[in-house]
Order: structure tokens, then sequence, then C-alpha cells
């Protein structure tokens, strides 16, 4: 028997799909405004090891000057980022969501049961709830790294007026390394969390855009009662 379960709000549904494309946004215009100063790598002794986007990229790709398009890109969107942002961690404290959310003290061992489970080495999950260790650390670790994005694109984006927010971001340059090391790790998490929901399937997909999936349960069947039982539960009913 197939049963319909509530899974997913409509504020978390809303927010998690705004927060998609406003992120590609942000990311894509993040990369204007860095390849007008490609200034991180890797060098030993004045020798470059390893740029990031070497000479090469900009070549075959004939990417242009585009620093005041980025610009006016990311300003804008972070407003959306925010907003968004800010709505998502009101909802998860004033409905309690957050309980499901933050790892628990056995998380992060269970979150390496889990990951041998993904990869097929181990056969049994840990029990879960609405989410499992590994996606408590992660959903966590993105909301961590999002407020992360926003006080350290404020020390890059005012480091005058907001001098104390910069100093406390280790300063101007730290604070581009951190906001920089930031995108990074929202690009990894977007392929994982890609991977792993084109392998939880279509029910899980499902529930993130209609708010609920399907659980298929079994029925038991319980077996009609003999004579001499219906005889016995008569008599003790009287």
């Amino acid at each position: 028997m197939k049963i319909i379960k509530e899974k997913h709000a409509f504020l978390m549904r809303w927010t998690h799909w705004v927060n998609f494309p406003v992120l590609t946004i942000m990311i894509w215009s993040g990369l204007f405004i860095y390849w007008a100063n490609d200034a991180y790598g890797i060098s030993i002794f004045g020798f470059t090891l390893i740029k990031f986007f070497p000479q090469w990229f900009y070549d075959y790709f004939h990417i242009p000057g585009r620093l005041a398009e980025g610009m006016a890109y990311h300003f804008l969107f972070m407003w959306f980022f925010f907003i968004n942002g800010l709505l998502y961690l009101a909802y998860t404290i004033f409905s309690g969501a957050w309980r499901e959310l933050i790892p628990k003290r056995n998380s992060f061992k269970e979150a390496w049961l889990v990951l041998l489970h993904d990869l097929h080495i181990r056969k049994t999950i840990p029990p879960q709830k609405k989410y499992n260790a590994a996606q408590r650390i992660a959903y966590t670790a993105i909301i961590v790294m999002g407020i992360g994005s926003v006080l350290t694109g404020l020390a890059i984006y005012k480091p005058v007026q907001f001098y104390w927010l910069c100093w406390l971001c280790g300063g101007y340059h730290f604070a581009r390394i951190l906001h920089f090391t930031l995108t990074i790790g929202y690009v990894l998490f977007f392929v994982i969390h890609i991977i792993q929901v084109i392998l939880a399937g279509w029910n899980n997909f499902r529930s993130v855009i209609s708010g609920f999936e399907v659980i298929n349960t079994k029925t038991e069947i319980k077996p009609e009662p003999s004579p001499v039982e219906k005889t016995d539960e008569q008599d003790g009913n009287k």
C-alpha cells in the first residue's frame, strides 16, 4: 500500500529553489570580477606551479575584461542571496526545523557509515529521520558558508566603511581569499548534491517540488478468529 507523507514545508522549498539560480548567478558574476584580477595560484621561488585559470583558458574562450558588468550583477543579486538566506534562517529558527539540521554528537561517526553505504561498501545505513547524519553536516555547513560569504563579501565591498569587519576577516586580501575559497566550496557542494539527488531517485526529488513523498507500506492482514475465539470474545463482553 502507498501513502503520501508530508516531508518539506513550502518555505523550505521556496528558499531552496530561489537560492539555486541566485547562487549560480553570484558565482558566474564573481568569476568576471576574479578574471579581471587573476591573482591566485601556487608559486615557489617566483615560479608559478598552478594557476586556477591559466593563460590558455583565457585565450581559448576569448574572455574579455568584464569587471564592471560582473560587479553590477554581483552587487544586485547579493541582496536576493542575503534576503533569501535570512528568510530561510528565520524559518528554521521559529519553526524548530533547526533540530533536524544541526549535527548531533554522533553525526560525524554516522556520516562515515553513510558514505560507506553510498559507496556500496556497507549494506546497512544508520537509522535516520528526515535527514541522515551526512546531510545534517552538509546542510549546516552550507548555512555557515553562506554567512561567511556575506561577511567576507561586505569586507571586500566596503573595506573602509566596514573596517572592523575587514579586520575580523584578517584584512582585505585574506577576506578575498576566504571569499574565493567559499565559492569553490559551493561548486563542490553543487556537484555532490546533484549526484546525490540522482542516486536518491525520483521520489526524493519530487518531495522537494511538491513537499510530499510516496511511501510504500506493508499492510498486515489479521486472520479471522475461529468460532471458539469468537465465542470466548462474546462471553468476555457480557
